[in-house]
């Protein structure tokens, strides 16, 4: 069947392709008409296939096989290294590798189009439960936290943005007892996996220049982000490397891409050994189950579900969950590791009882301090930058308008002084323009800002040229926690963020908020003659402007989750007793399964949290091959 792009281009807001939906846009909408001219694709369901990577099984290898050494569930991050690194080696342990969703593709290489894909099939669209407070500006009032849903997970939908983590924060992973995880003994990991590009900072001890993950600078931004820094420096926060482990300051933002095409870790590890006869990657194959035999407690064999049959695969050695900090503590209690009383509630049969979910750090943000530009031409805005010679010179060169990151310029960090430990408790991620920039379009959806709130704040933006500065939360103090909202696998747990739980959450956002305001009125930003906006929210009109009761109202309206959340799966040492898993990463009560992605990391970081999920992917391979490098099995 042929697919006519005139008619693609007639379907309201949302073109729906069979299973795989795409929300309408100026960018995809031209490349449907210069990419994909006169192409007549073979899967009418998805005009975008021709596209899209595969992994197909190796060449001569017809089918799965029944047993692996080793069974691998989820290609976020973590697993993509993980699974490159466990094939690698000779003699070759054979690794199946399975993935909920499908291969990116080159609509998701574009980095300008990040807050386009939240609202995609590549997401996994999970919203918290309603919390009273928070959020009121969202659809429905719940904070919406997509996941990655992709061969490459979070890394294909990110800000790309490469953040480390301060020492101190792997130094007090540390001292809390995981042994082998303070900051000099992960550096090596970091520095493994990086290929760094930072101009005069790539050279530096701290970074690596072999490795497969290419760090660089944004190859385009506007003059607004020199100001900025320059605004830092005029408070004290030199230009420096944010990822320098002895510095603290303002630094241009480092990416995760390749001559400004989005470097997904399905890229960067996975795709050119794809070929490996004993890699296998089986894509839209959904884990249900991890099988343990309920009186040796040994994890054996892994269901799952792919072409709407039920499967199962058996494992030599070991099982190793890489479903991220949502879906490894899902699967861990549908296979009956958790809460004793949460599991006997649902009928499931406990096989471990150990407190899965009942941990759950998440970093927010918020996105409502704008100040609008008395000037043209200073800032991003959408109508420039979705134009057929920017797309063009993307293509070609990997530069221009299209290179930048969702509009992200530069990252500081700042420690408040409300900060209780000598870490940062806020960044600020600087923008080329605002949320304003597309009118209302991608990026207020991305974070499922209702249309109430955002045209009644900020419609009268459109077309404006603005600049903001997005603080978000490092150090929470408010926990939330996951549990099952039913027995079967495709529910989406509960999500209980537990937001600004903590006065001390919102006290340190209102102090980022005043900080941001000083910024923007500070010498740098005068040649903009930049403006303090103040939103008129709905839910706020019983507070006067601009008040310290506006501003936290605004908090509690406009508060965003930076998709960073960890903990659900912690670790910890065995006389810790809300641990699920042990500082080699291996389930407390189960044997041969281990959890590897960000579901570990038992505290906050001052930073995002994709870098770290790669680096525990580098160092749980290197753990697992020390433990059956003399094994007999």
């Amino acid at each position: 069947m042929r697919l006519h792009l005139s008619k693609l281009k007639s379907q309201n807001r949302k073109a729906r392709f069979g299973y795989w939906s795409y929300p309408q846009s100026p960018i995809v909408d031209m490349m449907l008409q210069t990419v994909a001219v006169n192409y007549s694709p073979t899967n009418a369901n998805d005009p975008f296939d021709f596209l899209r990577d595969s992994y197909p099984l190796p060449k001569g290898i017809n089918q799965p096989f029944e047993e692996y050494d080793y069974v691998i569930v989820g290609a976020g991050s973590s697993g993509s290294v993980l699974a490159s690194r466990l094939t690698e080696d000779k003699p070759r342990a054979t690794v199946l590798l399975l993935e909920a969703g499908r291969p990116e593709m080159l609509i998701s290489d574009i980095p300008f189009l990040t807050q386009y894909l939240q609202q995609t099939d590549y997401v996994w669209p999970y919203a918290m439960e309603h919390q009273p407070g928070v959020c009121l500006g969202s659809e429905e009032q719940r904070c919406y936290m997509p996941r990655g849903k992709a061969v490459g997970g979070s890394s294909v939908t990110n800000s790309m943005v490469y953040t480390r983590g301060r020492p101190q924060d792997w130094d007090r992973i540390a001292a809390d007892g995981n042994y082998g995880w303070s900051y000099n003994e992960v550096l090596p990991f970091f520095i493994k996996s990086e290929r760094a590009d930072l101009k005069k900072y790539k050279n530096m001890p701290y970074h690596g220049r072999d490795g497969e993950l290419v760090v660089e600078n944004v190859p385009f931004k506007t003059g607004l982000v020199e100001a900025f820094l320059a605004a830092g420096r005029d408070f004290g926060h030199p230009t420096i490397d944010y990822n320098d482990p002895d510095q603290l300051g303002f630094g241009y933002v480092q990416t995760v891409s390749n001559k400004g095409h989005r470097l997904s870790a399905a890229k960067a590890f996975l795709h050119q050994h794809k070929r490996r006869k004993n890699l296998h990657i089986l894509t839209e194959a959904r884990a249900t189950k991890v099988l343990i035999d309920s009186e040796s407690k040994k994890a054996y064999a892994v269901e799952y579900i792919k072409n709407n049959l039920k499967r199962t695969v058996h494992c030599r050695r070991e099982i190793i969950l890489s479903a991220g900090p949502i879906g490894s503590p899902q699967l861990l209690m549908l296979s009956g590791i958790g809460p004793q009383e949460h599991l006997q509630t649902l009928g499931i049969p406990v096989i471990a009882d150990i407190k899965v979910g009942r941990s759950m750090y998440d970093h927010v943000s918020f996105p409502g301090v704008v100040f609008k530009l008395n000037s043209t031409n200073a800032s991003l805005l959408e109508p420039k930058v979705a134009t057929l010679p920017n797309l063009m010179q993307w293509l070609q060169f990997g530069d221009g308008l299209l290179a930048t990151p969702g509009g992200v310029e530069a990252i500081g960090y700042l420690k408040t002084s409300l900060s209780e430990e000598s870490i940062p408790d806020i960044e600020l991620a600087s923008i080329g323009g605002s949320l304003t920039l597309d009118a209302g379009g991608a990026i207020r959806k991305s974070w499922k800002i209702n249309d109430k709130t955002y045209f009644n704040a900020f419609g009268s933006l459109s077309g404006a040229d603005t600049w903001q500065a997005i603080p978000t939360l490092l150090q929470p103090k408010s926990k939330g926690f996951l549990e099952l909202r039913d027995t079967s696998p495709f529910s989406h747990p509960k999500l209980f963020g537990n937001y600004l739980s903590d006065p001390r959450d919102l006290a340190t956002l209102k102090e980022a908020v005043k900080y941001i305001i000083k910024l923007g009125e500070s010498q740098p930003f005068r040649k903009y003659d930049a403006s303090l906006y103040l939103a008129p929210y709905p839910s706020c009109s019983a507070h006067p402007v601009g008040s310290e009761q506006y501003w936290e109202c605004a908090i509690r309206t406009m508060i965003v989750s930076a998709r960073d959340p960890i903990s659900t799966c912690k670790m910890g040492p065995q006389t810790d007793p809300d641990a699920i898993v042990d500082p080699e990463l291996r389930v407390y009560g189960v044997d041969r399964l281990r959890i590897v992605d960000a579901s570990i990391i038992p505290h906050p970081l001052s930073g995002r949290s994709n870098a770290a999920e790669i680096m525990i992917g580098e160092k749980a391979a290197n753990m697992i091959r020390n433990t059956w490098s003399n094994a007999i099995v």
